[in-house]
């Protein structure tokens, strides 16, 4: 379990008003999918830093199954039980080909030298990407870069992911195939999601979502519970996805829909 206790935390350090964070009280269980969303600046991405101890708090801890962020010696640990994809996969690649930039990952944690081809080829199936090993990284579209980010940290296995608005330079056919491709590779090989984005319809089939706001936790809650607070979404600077602000309005008129219809239901209605 990822354990976040009273966690406030400053760019500029202690004795200062400017906080990214404050006083964030938080739990992610093994293999939960949990959503932070809120608008940019509410403090989502730098929860993330510290999750893997790219950041330390100012004030409370952050522990991973038992260990501190704030502890030298179990920073490798941590960071091999917690990896993140970034918005700009390009951040985060290291190789000339697909294939070294897969490797370069496992080598780091001594993975065995004569496994590693199949390894790649077992990460890159597991999101879709069927492209060679020395393929060069340069000659991917947006998207598969993406999905290759994805490849590389899933080929070490590990327990919770952090997806950093990773699908915000992808359009929106793209956008629902990296989630969808997300969701298989968790049936395959379990683990838990910390989903940051601005896209609510992406995370729908969340286990919670938490809602930030001026660096505070402003709710925390299922999404059926959530998606049917259209004022507070808004203040948080989320707009919810058409299908939802149209039967919530309905709702409202006095047509009794469901929150979440399906295609019968509209069609019923309409």
């Amino acid at each position: 379990m990822i354990s976040i206790q009273s966690v406030s935390f400053s760019y500029t350090g202690a004795g200062t008003n400017e906080w990214a964070l404050r006083d964030v009280d938080l739990d992610i269980a093994p293999n939960e999918f949990v959503a932070l969303l809120g608008p940019n600046g509410s403090g989502k991405s730098s929860l993330s830093r510290l999750l893997n101890g790219i950041e330390w708090p100012t004030e409370g801890i952050v522990t991973v199954d038992g260990l501190s962020t704030a502890d030298p010696a179990a920073i490798a640990a941590i960071r091999r039980t917690v990896q993140i994809v970034f918005q700009n996969p390009e951040n985060q690649q290291v190789g000339v080909t697909v294939g070294e930039d897969i490797a370069f990952g496992l080598s780091n944690i001594g993975w065995p030298q004569h496994d590693l081809s199949a390894r790649t080829k077992w990460a890159l199936q597991l999101v879709d990407l069927p492209v060679d090993e020395d393929r060069l990284v340069a000659h991917l579209s947006g998207g598969e870069k993406q999905k290759l980010a994805l490849a590389s940290v899933l080929a070490l296995s590990p327990r919770y992911l952090i997806l950093d608005e990773s699908t915000s330079m992808l359009d929106p056919i793209a956008r629902k195939q990296f989630v969808d491709i997300l969701h298989a590779a968790r049936r395959e090989q379990p683990f838990a999601v910390i989903y940051i984005t601005h896209h609510l319809e992406e995370v729908v089939n969340a286990d919670r979502l938490v809602l930030f706001e001026k660096g505070r936790i402003r709710a925390i809650g299922t999404p059926e519970q959530l998606l049917q607070e259209g004022e507070l979404l808004e203040a948080c600077g989320l707009e919810l996805p058409f299908g939802r602000r149209l039967a919530l309005s309905l709702r409202k008129a006095g047509i009794p829909l469901s929150a979440s219809p399906d295609l019968e239901e509209w069609r019923r209605w309409l």
